[in-house]
This record gives structure tokens, sequence and C-alpha cells, in this order.
């Protein structure tokens, strides 16, 4: 009987497990819908490739950080400056409608879209940083920052291409936006494929800033986090 019961109790507090978790993507103020627009915004950057989609990319990044600083409950002062920024991207992306730069257009795009990454990860920080309880939804907000934090260089190496006086990666021309965000990741997550490499600085420097960062936050952060979350079953580490 008392192993009866000790299954019972395993297998609700189980069931409740996944019921949090379920609810953490469907819920308007939790890191699971940040997490599912994170993988929107992967998916449209690297699906619309035409010169006129920067602006519908423009407009997917403006929704993830607005609804980043609304679920992370930003600072007055951040939301200020996050106003101001996401103010530009506005601009930007009605303006580049009717330019027809595409190297300046493109660039001045992925220069914003710097701008609005950089700024949605310190506030998942802060807020998970204050919260009192180490569950699931602490978990998703890391994974979310880690994400951003990918496409925060990604963008930063898009950037640097269309303004730099060389291709970015060398023989292999300047790259597209696919090809960014598939080496922001590779070095973040410190893979290495090798095959695009930065040809010259600010491209080499950034790599190594995002693969040393990238890691630090995995194992210092996530790793933290992960050992601290309490069991299925209610008991921390477990």
């Amino acid at each position: 009987m008392p192993g009866y019961v000790e299954d019972n109790a395993a297998a609700s507090a189980e069931s409740r497990w996944w019921h949090r978790l379920g609810r953490s993507f469907i819920s308007a103020d939790s890191y699971g819908v940040v997490l599912l627009l994170v993988i929107v915004t992967y998916v449209v950057s690297v699906t619309l490739t035409e010169t006129w989609a920067g602006s519908i990319v423009l407009t997917v990044q403006l929704a993830t950080v607005w609804l980043v600083l609304r679920t992370s409950r930003a600072r007055r002062l951040a939301r200020r400056v996050a106003d101001i920024v996401l103010g530009l991207a506005a601009v930007v992306a009605v303006a580049s409608f009717f330019a027809h730069n595409p190297g300046g257009e493109r660039g001045g795009i992925f220069t914003v879209c710097c701008l609005l990454y950089f700024i949605a990860p310190f506030s998942i920080v802060r807020h998970l940083i204050l919260r009192r309880d180490i569950d699931t939804e602490t978990l998703l907000g890391a994974i979310a920052t880690y994400l951003l934090i990918g496409m925060f260089f990604a963008f930063a190496y898009k950037a640097a291409g269309e303004f730099g006086s060389i291709p970015f990666f060398g023989s292999a021309g300047k790259g597209s936006l696919s090809q960014d965000l598939f080496f922001s990741f590779v070095t973040i997550t410190t893979v290495g494929y090798g095959n695009l490499v930065p040809a010259a600085n600010p491209g080499q420097t950034f790599a190594v800033i995002e693969a040393v960062s990238g890691q630090l936050f995995l194992v210092v952060a996530v790793g933290k986090i992960i050992s601290s979350l309490p069991s299925r079953g209610g008991r921390p580490g477990s």
C-alpha cells in the first residue's frame, strides 16, 4: 500500500509538471511564448530572403522585444530606451519599402535588430535574478535568453557584412542572413564546423566574444538553474 500511494503521488506530480509546462507556452505572461516567438523569428529570418522582406523580419523583431519587455517587467528606464529603439525600428521598417539602396537599407535594418536583441536578454536576466522561485518558467527564460544572444550576434555579423569593405566570410562572400544565423549558433555552441569563417575584424572579435559569453551563460546560468530545479516529485536536486 505505501508503495502504491507513493507511485500515485509521483504520477500526480509528473502530471502537474507537464500541465505547468504546457501552460507556459500558451500564457501571455510566460517565457514559453517568448521562446516560441524567438523560434518564429528564426524561421522568418531564414525563409524570407528577398530585400523587401527585411521590413517583415524587423516587424517580427518588434513583436519579440515588446513581448520580452512585457514578460520580464522591464524597468521604466529600460522601457524608455526600448521605446526609442522600437520607434527607430518602425521608421526603418517603413522606410525600407521606399528605399532603393540595398546595402545601406539592409545595414540599417540589421543594426536596429542588433539594438533590439541587445536590450531583450538583459531585461530577462534581471527579471530571473529578482524571481524567488527557480522553476520551469525560470528555465524557459534562461533558454530564451541564450537564443536571443545568438540572434543578437547573428544580426551583428549581418550588419558588419553589409557595411564592411570586404566580404564578411572572405572567399565565401558576404553571407546571407541564413548563413549568419547558422554561423552564430555554431559559434555560441562552440561546434566549430569551420565552413564559414569571418575574414577580418570586427567579425573575428565578435565571434570570440560570442563563443566565450555563450559558454559561460550556458554553464553558469542554465546549468545552475537545471541543478536547482525541484524534481517532479517536489524535492530539489533529485
